[in-house]
């Protein structure tokens, strides 16, 4: 089992996350961040430090996006590690 970035941190990509994980799972696309399940220990550190609340247990991720979970899984294999603080993406939440 692991943990699952989803839905929320698109075009946001915080990684607030990142700096915590003790195994340095994540991995960085284009437009959000990704957890590598078969690196990840379970050990929760990430989910309080997600300041959008993208982060779930893969058993517990809300119904809407249980795609998040195939596509972590995808995803981390092709997208680089990351394992330092960036600033996140400058147009989450911003009106025009």
């Amino acid at each position: 089992m692991a943990f699952v970035v989803t839905e929320p941190c698109v075009g946001c990509k915080y990684t607030d996350c990142v700096v915590v994980c003790p195994m340095d799972c994540f991995r960085e696309g284009d437009q959000m961040l990704f957890i590598a399940p078969d690196e990840c220990i379970d050990c929760e550190a990430c989910v309080p430090e997600c300041p959008v609340e993208a982060i779930f247990h893969e058993d517990n991720v809300p119904e809407v996006w249980k795609d998040y979970v195939s596509l972590n899984r995808e995803m981390s294999a092709i997208c680089p590690q990351i394992v330092e603080r960036k600033p996140p993406l400058a147009n989450r939440g911003e009106v025009s």
